[in-house]
């Protein structure tokens, strides 16, 4: 049986500049998270000026941990101290409910109690996996429809199997993952958007799914 106290988990997304991500988890290890997955990327600049020069693309690491809800929002206020979220481009940090964990030092959970109460989310976490080399097409479809930008993962190399255990689904080495966070009241007019745009109720286009955002540090109006 699982206690019902301890399965509040929570998983964490924390997009850095490169380099980071080492620091980052040896940090939130000290803080009490047994440990992570770091994946590399790279974020979106809507700035002419950057894309002038070639510069409009920011190599990004993403660090994914999971935990109980405690221990992550705890190690997040420092984490946040540490590095500085709220200062623009010192990271972005978000978390998402999980309802099914195997294969952690936590320990197997399969199902969940939601114990969120009426907390409404501000943000949403939208997740689009599309074949490679249409990331790019996804950001565009967003960002008409009112994105600021987001995180492209080239799943490839030794990072496919971490990708595919964090995300409980196969990602091959020519698909691309796009991570968009969004204000709640923009995420119909984004995600029809990228479906149109992808035409993604086309067998074979791509997949998109949607999660409720419970806590943030360095996102801006």
């Amino acid at each position: 049986m699982i206690n019902s106290e301890t399965i509040n988990i929570e998983r964490t997304c924390i997009i850095v500049n490169f380099g980071l991500g080492s620091k980052l988890l040896h940090a939130a290890k000290s803080h009490g998270i047994p440990g992570g997955t770091i994946l590399l990327g790279k974020g979106t600049v809507n700035n002419r000026i950057l894309e002038f020069l070639g510069l409009s693309d920011i190599r990004k690491e993403i660090v994914f941990m999971v935990a109980d809800r405690n221990t992550i929002y705890q190690a997040l206020e420092k984490l946040n101290k540490e590095f500085k979220f709220e200062k623009p481009n010192h990271g972005i940090a978000f978390t998402t409910s999980i309802r099914s964990l195997i294969g952690t030092r936590i320990g197997r959970i399969d199902s969940l109690i939601e114990e969120r109460g009426v907390d409404i989310p501000m943000y949403h976490a939208i997740t689009v996996i599309v074949d490679k080399g249409k990331a790019e097409y996804v950001i565009e479809a967003a960002t008409e429809a009112g994105s600021k930008g987001g995180t492209i993962i080239n799943a490839r190399g030794s990072g496919i199997h971490e990708t595919s255990k964090l995300f409980s689904m196969e990602i091959e080495p020519e698909k691309e993952m796009v991570i968009i966070l969004s204000e709640v009241e923009n995420t119909d007019a984004i995600v029809s958007s990228i479906r149109e745009h992808l035409k993604l109720d086309e067998s074979g286009k791509g997949i998109l799914f949607i999660q409720d955002v419970n806590k943030t540090y360095g996102l801006y109006k």
